[in-house]
């Protein structure tokens, strides 16, 4: 088990990008678009777009609109995205990675640089942070015990596991993400949130004056649009 709840800093992040309602249908609509675009539109062979779907239904996006989204993705459109990673540094040295899709690249480096410099932080060269993360996939297991999940550790090849109020969190590997959520499945268990996302592989501790400061920079790098998502080193709890 984690000595930090990697969950809680997780979590954190997915309420401020829930909080910004309209903002997170316009990122995940793009992530479907990209998703189609990349791998097609059936989500049986395109991992991505089951991914892209799954947050949209967990941000309540109206069933029809993710529909429509996939089907303009599938036809002949102009609408390009191209994804880049930018890494950076926040006060008192915490890193940040930002995620983007973006259709004008000069814009989006240029928005990103003026904030992380405004609230005194700065961007920074590729690799320069990304070691400091790991990429994994998470999915949460609805009303289960400790004991229960036990059972099943054996049948599958996970990271790591958290225990939390209303079952628990399972870390896997990105690309055994959907194996092992089916293996819970086909246990009749209930799965919820499945994500790939970057969790820091140490966490920095800060007093509440700057805690406060870099959740601020952290939540105006969020409402720009070309971000889809912000993972940072900091520890939450």
């Amino acid at each position: 088990m984690a000595g930090h709840s990697k969950w809680a800093n997780i979590q954190h992040r997915k309420k401020a990008q829930d909080n910004k309602r309209g903002k997170v249908f316009t990122k995940v609509i793009r992530e479907i678009t990209v998703a189609v675009k990349l791998g097609g539109s059936e989500t049986s062979s395109n991992s991505r777009l089951r991914l892209a779907i799954s947050k949209a239904n967990s941000s309540n996006v109206p069933k029809d609109t993710i529909t429509r989204a996939i089907k303009k993705a599938s036809g002949q459109t102009n609408e390009t995205f191209d994804e880049i990673i930018y890494e950076g540094y926040g006060p008192k040295g915490i890193a940040i990675i930002m995620e983007c899709l973006t259709d004008n690249k000069n814009r989006t480096v240029s928005e990103i640089r003026h904030i992380l410099s405004k609230h005194g932080g700065s961007l920074g060269t590729k690799g320069s942070v990304a070691h400091l993360f790991k990429k994994v996939g998470i999915f949460k297991l609805v009303d289960i015990t400790e004991e229960k999940l036990l059972e099943y550790i054996d049948q599958i090849n996970i990271i790591d596991f958290e225990l939390i109020n209303t079952g628990c969190i399972i870390f896997t590997e990105p690309n055994e993400l959907f194996d092992i959520k089916k293996i819970f499945e086909e246990h009749s268990l209930k799965v919820e949130d499945e994500e790939i996302v970057m969790i820091p592989l140490n966490f920095i501790e800060l007093d509440k004056i700057d805690k406060e400061k870099i959740l601020e920079l952290s939540n105006k790098i969020e409402e720009l649009d070309d971000i889809q998502n912000v993972y940072m080193n900091l520890n939450i709890n």
